[in-house]
């Protein structure tokens, strides 16, 4: 009984959170057509309306928390737009920090509220989830590190698992936190270059050899703390 209240549960949260960001992008649209706004002055408009930039701040914090909801939602999608909308990039890394935060922590409480139920209702809907297995006996910390790091798991969903299986809330957030943390920066720097693609579409390149380079380096982290893991339970049998 529990197991088919959590399918309805997770149904649910998809649904309202699905609701208001294209609620919020419908918003956007009317915006754009009453004030033509473009995409490329958009930077120069939240400069000129007054608190401008700390509407769009605030806009960008509140979406990260409600798609978190989505459980399956890029969160590099977020990172990116708020980069090319505020116009400073170090506001913009310091805006998609704090939603990394909020939206780490949120999924995991819910997730702890749920408890151990949840897990096997996840692991029925989300096919991906048994790949959790594989780092099954490793240190809580370097787990969450690389799952996060690696994007084995949609971040949401794998927040929402780890607070299901009870995993201390210090030790989530450290490896969490530092395994998002390259995302939010990697893609906060791409959205940025986006902004000098028509004058110098060289730039962009810069970003993306990073991002294949970052990814080359997570996949190899990840690979290497499974063989560990596994290695270390091969030992105990």
């Amino acid at each position: 009984m529990a197991e088919k209240n959590y399918n309805k549960l997770i149904k649910v949260l998809q649904i309202l959170s699905g609701v208001f960001m294209v609620a919020m992008v419908i918003l956007c649209v009317y915006l754009t057509q009453k004030y033509n706004i473009k995409v490329t002055n958009i930077p120069e408009l939240s400069q000129k309306l007054p608190s401008g930039t700390l509407v769009l701040a605030i806009g960008f914090i509140v979406f990260s928390v409600v798609k978190s909801f989505a459980l399956i939602f890029p969160p590099a999608v977020v990172f990116s737009i708020c980069a090319y909308m505020i116009p400073n990039v170090w506001l913009a890394l310091i805006i998609n920090i704090i939603s990394v935060f909020l939206s780490l922590s949120i999924p995991y409480v819910l997730g702890r509220f749920t408890g151990a139920g949840m897990v096997d209702t996840l692991k029925k809907k989300f096919k991906a989830i048994k790949k959790i297995d594989d780092f099954a006996g490793a240190n809580e910390t370097e787990m969450t590190f690389a799952i996060k790091l690696s994007g084995l798991l949609p971040g949401d969903l794998s927040s929402l698992l780890f607070g299901a299986m009870d995993i201390s809330y210090k030790k989530y957030m450290i490896g969490s936190f530092f395994g998002t943390l390259p995302l939010a920066v990697v893609y906060t720097f791409f959205g940025y270059a986006l902004k000098n693609v028509g004058e110098q579409p060289w730039v962009v390149a810069i970003p993306v050899v990073v991002i294949i380079v970052f990814t080359l380096i997570a996949g190899a982290i990840t690979k290497k703390l499974i063989a560990k893991t596994k290695a270390t339970n091969t030992a105990k049998e």
